[in-house]
């Protein structure tokens, strides 16, 4: 329990990471008087950011709800829910 919590927290302090990028973003746009190249760098470090999230999740999902760390063999059924799982992340 307390390696989740861990991870936990590691996640949460990346989405607030994240956070402080859009607020960087807004910032900017409100600013005006940026490039627009700044605006994009800031979206992509953003989109890097959330990425990042949504990979770790689903990992964890992967491996502590299809896989069940490990002990249960991928049957067709949660193959097709991990196919299902990586077409949505990958949208």
């Amino acid at each position: 329990m307390k390696e989740e919590s861990r991870e936990r927290t590691k996640l949460i302090n990346r989405v607030k990471r994240i956070r402080g990028q859009m607020d960087s973003v807004e910032r900017v746009l409100a600013d005006g008087g940026r490039e627009c190249s700044e605006v994009l760098m800031l979206l992509a470090a953003v989109r890097g950011g959330i990425n990042a999230v949504m990979a770790e999740v689903l990992e964890d999902h992967i491996r502590l709800h299809l896989l069940k760390g490990g002990k249960t063999p991928l049957t067709p059924d949660l193959g097709e829910e991990l196919i299902d799982l990586v077409r949505a992340y990958l949208k």
